[in-house]
């Protein structure tokens, strides 16, 4: 068996010029599809990337996601992504990725995900195939010592709100 990686590195990528707004940085949106792209990654290393999809007619679909923008990245900033799988069963699993900028280090935003497995002929929720489930339970042993990232599990709220 392989190295498994706890965290596991899943991306690196830089900041386009298209992807920056009118305040000079990083539109929320990008930070989105930098996320995605490291699931995309994270879901290959284990036996469920596109090629599954083609293959056998089922794939995931993300349920809930909760992203926290924590530091500016700016135009032409080199980012990496990591992973921690946090769980899962035989349908779902509960994963968690940092963005970190290469020049500084700073963890730069999060995102906490629920992805379910699909059968795409019935549009229907599904159990994984033993052997995604094997690899995925050595990722979790291996992802098992990590700390629990402090965003998991967040609820946005004010606290006490001034009504008017």
């Amino acid at each position: 068996m392989a190295r498994i990686e706890a965290p596991m590195e899943t991306l690196r990528e830089t900041v386009r010029a298209e992807w920056t707004d009118y305040n000079g940085h990083m539109n929320l949106a990008y930070f989105v599809l930098i996320f995605d792209l490291a699931t995309d990654r994270f879901y290959a290393d284990f036996g469920l990337g596109e090629d599954y999809c083609r293959r056998t007619g089922h794939s995931t679909f993300a349920v809930e996601s909760h992203t926290n923008y924590l530091a500016e990245v700016l135009e032409a900033a080199s980012v990496r992504c990591t992973t921690q799988l946090l769980g899962f069963d035989e349908k779902r699993m509960h994963y968690f990725h940092r963005m970190y900028r290469e020049d500084d280090g700073a963890l730069a935003a999060t995102m906490e995900l629920m992805a379910v497995h699909v059968d795409l002929g019935q549009r229907k929720v599904a159990p994984m195939p033993d052997d995604v489930q094997s690899r995925l339970g050595e990722i979790f042993l291996a992802h098992a010592p990590l700390d629990r990232p402090p965003q998991v599990g967040r609820v946005m709220h004010l606290g006490n709100p001034v009504r008017k």
